[in-house]
Protein backbone atom coordinates (compact mmCIF):
# COMPACT_ATOMS: atom_id res chain seq x y z
CA UNK A 1 0.00 0.00 0.00
CA UNK A 2 1.11 3.67 -0.34
CA UNK A 3 -0.21 7.09 0.83
CA UNK A 4 -2.93 8.93 -0.35
CA UNK A 5 -1.34 12.44 -0.29
CA UNK A 6 2.41 13.25 -0.30
CA UNK A 7 2.51 16.65 0.23
CA UNK A 8 6.32 18.29 -0.60
CA UNK A 9 6.54 21.61 1.56
CA UNK A 10 9.46 24.01 1.01
CA UNK A 11 10.64 25.86 4.21
CA UNK A 12 10.04 29.66 5.31
CA UNK A 13 11.91 32.50 4.43
CA UNK A 14 15.51 33.04 6.03
CA UNK A 15 17.59 36.25 6.11
CA UNK A 16 19.87 34.36 3.36
CA UNK A 17 16.82 33.97 1.19
CA UNK A 18 16.42 38.10 1.47
CA UNK A 19 20.33 38.66 0.39
CA UNK A 20 20.03 36.35 -1.99
CA UNK A 21 22.81 34.34 -0.54
CA UNK A 22 23.16 30.93 -1.78
CA UNK A 23 22.48 28.58 1.87
CA UNK A 24 23.20 24.53 1.06
CA UNK A 25 23.50 23.34 3.91
CA UNK A 26 24.39 25.92 5.55
CA UNK A 27 22.02 26.19 8.90
CA UNK A 28 20.07 28.90 8.61
CA UNK A 29 17.50 29.75 10.80
CA UNK A 30 14.02 31.03 9.37
CA UNK A 31 13.80 35.33 9.68
CA UNK A 32 10.34 36.50 11.30
CA UNK A 33 8.62 36.77 8.19
CA UNK A 34 9.47 33.14 7.50
CA UNK A 35 8.10 32.03 11.22
CA UNK A 36 4.87 34.09 10.44
CA UNK A 37 4.97 31.94 6.72
CA UNK A 38 5.35 28.45 8.68
CA UNK A 39 2.62 29.27 11.10
CA UNK A 40 0.70 30.14 8.11
CA UNK A 41 1.32 27.77 5.85
CA UNK A 42 0.91 25.11 8.60
CA UNK A 43 -2.35 26.34 9.51
CA UNK A 44 -3.55 25.35 5.96
CA UNK A 45 -1.70 21.84 6.11
CA UNK A 46 -3.53 21.16 9.39
CA UNK A 47 -6.98 20.90 7.89
CA UNK A 48 -5.64 18.38 5.53
CA UNK A 49 -5.47 15.85 8.72
CA UNK A 50 -1.84 14.76 7.91
CA UNK A 51 -0.91 11.11 8.93
CA UNK A 52 3.11 11.51 9.12
CA UNK A 53 5.94 14.43 8.97
CA UNK A 54 9.07 14.26 7.73
CA UNK A 55 11.87 17.02 7.56
CA UNK A 56 15.67 17.89 6.77
CA UNK A 57 17.32 18.20 9.86
CA UNK A 58 18.64 21.78 8.90
CA UNK A 59 16.73 24.16 11.35
CA UNK A 60 15.27 26.69 8.61
CA UNK A 61 13.35 23.17 7.39
CA UNK A 62 12.85 21.78 11.07
CA UNK A 63 11.48 24.96 12.15
CA UNK A 64 9.09 24.95 9.39
CA UNK A 65 8.06 21.54 9.92
CA UNK A 66 7.85 22.13 13.86
CA UNK A 67 4.55 24.50 13.22
CA UNK A 68 2.72 22.14 11.79
CA UNK A 69 3.57 19.50 14.46
CA UNK A 70 2.33 21.80 17.11
CA UNK A 71 -1.03 21.99 15.29
CA UNK A 72 -1.57 18.09 14.58
CA UNK A 73 0.91 16.73 17.67
CA UNK A 74 2.75 14.74 14.85
CA UNK A 75 5.98 13.59 15.82
CA UNK A 76 8.52 14.95 13.13
CA UNK A 77 10.99 12.23 11.42
CA UNK A 78 14.12 13.69 10.54
CA UNK A 79 16.11 12.49 7.53
CA UNK A 80 19.75 14.13 6.33
CA UNK A 81 18.57 12.58 2.55
CA UNK A 82 16.04 15.86 2.48
CA UNK A 83 18.29 18.17 3.15
CA UNK A 84 18.76 20.99 0.43
CA UNK A 85 21.96 20.91 -2.06
CA UNK A 86 25.55 21.07 -0.84
CA UNK A 87 27.24 23.92 -1.89
CA UNK A 88 30.53 23.35 0.00
CA UNK A 89 32.27 26.94 0.09
CA UNK A 90 29.74 28.64 -1.25
CA UNK A 91 27.62 29.51 0.61
CA UNK A 92 27.07 33.03 2.08
CA UNK A 93 27.60 33.98 -2.01
CA UNK A 94 25.30 35.82 -3.69
CA UNK A 95 24.55 34.79 -7.08
CA UNK A 96 26.46 37.98 -8.35
CA UNK A 97 29.53 37.25 -5.76
CA UNK A 98 29.38 34.25 -7.51
CA UNK A 99 29.11 35.03 -11.33
CA UNK A 100 32.23 37.82 -10.33
CA UNK A 101 34.62 34.75 -8.81
CA UNK A 102 33.32 31.81 -11.13
CA UNK A 103 31.73 33.30 -14.65
CA UNK A 104 31.78 30.63 -16.17
CA UNK A 105 30.05 28.28 -12.97
CA UNK A 106 27.32 30.71 -12.99
CA UNK A 107 26.79 30.66 -16.48
CA UNK A 108 26.39 27.03 -16.49
CA UNK A 109 24.41 26.94 -14.09
CA UNK A 110 21.65 29.66 -15.27
CA UNK A 111 21.80 27.39 -19.01
CA UNK A 112 20.96 24.43 -16.85
CA UNK A 113 23.49 22.42 -17.26
CA UNK A 114 25.28 19.99 -14.94
CA UNK A 115 27.76 21.82 -12.49
CA UNK A 116 29.31 20.73 -8.90
CA UNK A 117 28.64 23.50 -6.44
CA UNK A 118 31.47 24.73 -5.01
CA UNK A 119 34.78 22.83 -4.41
CA UNK A 120 33.31 19.55 -3.53
CA UNK A 121 29.82 20.02 -2.97
CA UNK A 122 27.32 18.61 -4.97
CA UNK A 123 25.46 18.80 -8.77
CA UNK A 124 21.77 18.31 -9.04
CA UNK A 125 21.77 14.60 -10.21
CA UNK A 126 23.52 13.87 -7.13
CA UNK A 127 20.72 15.88 -4.80
CA UNK A 128 17.78 14.17 -6.85
CA UNK A 129 19.50 10.82 -6.52
CA UNK A 130 19.51 11.28 -2.91
CA UNK A 131 16.30 12.95 -2.45
CA UNK A 132 13.61 10.76 -4.54
CA UNK A 133 14.49 7.88 -3.08
CA UNK A 134 13.69 9.36 0.50
CA UNK A 135 10.30 10.20 -1.16
CA UNK A 136 9.63 6.67 -2.05
CA UNK A 137 10.50 5.41 1.72
CA UNK A 138 7.75 7.60 2.95
CA UNK A 139 4.86 7.12 1.22
CA UNK A 140 5.86 3.18 0.62
CA UNK A 141 4.41 1.72 3.71
CA UNK A 142 1.18 4.31 4.01
CA UNK A 143 -2.66 3.95 3.34
CA UNK A 144 -4.99 5.59 0.76
CA UNK A 145 -5.97 7.77 3.56
CA UNK A 146 -3.03 8.91 4.54
CA UNK A 147 -1.58 12.82 4.13
CA UNK A 148 2.31 12.62 4.22
CA UNK A 149 4.27 15.86 4.58
CA UNK A 150 7.96 16.61 3.78
CA UNK A 151 9.43 19.68 4.96
CA UNK A 152 12.96 20.48 3.08
CA UNK A 153 14.12 22.91 0.35
CA UNK A 154 13.50 24.45 -2.76
CA UNK A 155 16.24 23.04 -5.02
CA UNK A 156 16.33 19.97 -3.54
CA UNK A 157 12.12 19.51 -3.72
CA UNK A 158 12.05 20.66 -7.44
CA UNK A 159 14.66 18.20 -8.99
CA UNK A 160 13.98 15.14 -6.41
CA UNK A 161 10.57 15.21 -7.25
CA UNK A 162 11.08 15.25 -11.11
CA UNK A 163 13.44 12.08 -10.67
CA UNK A 164 11.09 10.76 -8.10
CA UNK A 165 7.85 10.70 -11.11
CA UNK A 166 10.39 9.58 -13.15
CA UNK A 167 10.80 12.60 -15.56
CA UNK A 168 13.95 12.94 -18.34
CA UNK A 169 16.58 15.47 -16.35
CA UNK A 170 16.27 17.60 -19.80
CA UNK A 171 12.26 18.45 -18.72
CA UNK A 172 13.53 19.63 -15.43
CA UNK A 173 14.04 23.35 -15.97
CA UNK A 174 9.84 23.34 -16.90
CA UNK A 175 9.40 23.10 -13.38
CA UNK A 176 9.58 26.50 -11.78
CA UNK A 177 11.16 26.87 -8.20
CA UNK A 178 9.13 26.98 -5.16
CA UNK A 179 8.36 30.21 -3.08
CA UNK A 180 8.97 29.86 0.44
CA UNK A 181 6.38 27.76 2.59
CA UNK A 182 5.07 26.85 -0.60
CA UNK A 183 4.50 22.73 -1.66
CA UNK A 184 3.70 20.25 -4.18
CA UNK A 185 0.85 18.10 -3.66
CA UNK A 186 1.25 14.77 -5.26
CA UNK A 187 -1.52 12.12 -5.58
CA UNK A 188 -1.08 8.10 -6.65
CA UNK A 189 -1.87 7.83 -10.36
CA UNK A 190 -2.01 5.12 -13.22
CA UNK A 191 -0.42 2.70 -12.91
CA UNK A 192 1.50 2.44 -9.54
CA UNK A 193 2.81 5.81 -10.57
CA UNK A 194 2.71 9.64 -9.06
CA UNK A 195 1.58 12.50 -10.47
CA UNK A 196 1.25 16.37 -9.58
CA UNK A 197 -1.95 17.36 -8.39
CA UNK A 198 -0.63 21.42 -7.43
CA UNK A 199 2.94 22.83 -8.06
CA UNK A 200 4.17 25.83 -5.65
CA UNK A 201 1.09 26.01 -4.16
CA UNK A 202 0.00 28.39 -1.11
CA UNK A 203 -3.79 27.41 -0.73
CA UNK A 204 -5.33 24.17 -0.23
CA UNK A 205 -5.83 22.02 -3.66
CA UNK A 206 -9.72 22.05 -5.05
CA UNK A 207 -11.44 19.44 -6.96
CA UNK A 208 -10.81 19.25 -10.20
CA UNK A 209 -14.31 19.05 -12.01
CA UNK A 210 -13.58 17.94 -16.00
CA UNK A 211 -13.63 15.35 -18.74
CA UNK A 212 -10.47 13.64 -17.58
CA UNK A 213 -10.44 11.74 -14.84
CA UNK A 214 -6.75 10.49 -13.84
CA UNK A 215 -7.21 7.71 -11.33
Amino acid sequence: MTAGRLIVWRHGRTEWNLQDKIQGQADIPLDEVGVEQARVAAARLASLAPTRLFSSDLRRAASTAGELAALTGLKIEYDEALREIDVDDWAGLTMAELADANPEAAARIRSGESQRRGTAGETVEEVAERFAPALARVVEHGEPSDTVVVATHGLAARVGICRFLGIPQEYWPAFGGLSNCNWVSLLPGRGGRWRIEEWNAGSLPEPVMSDDPQR
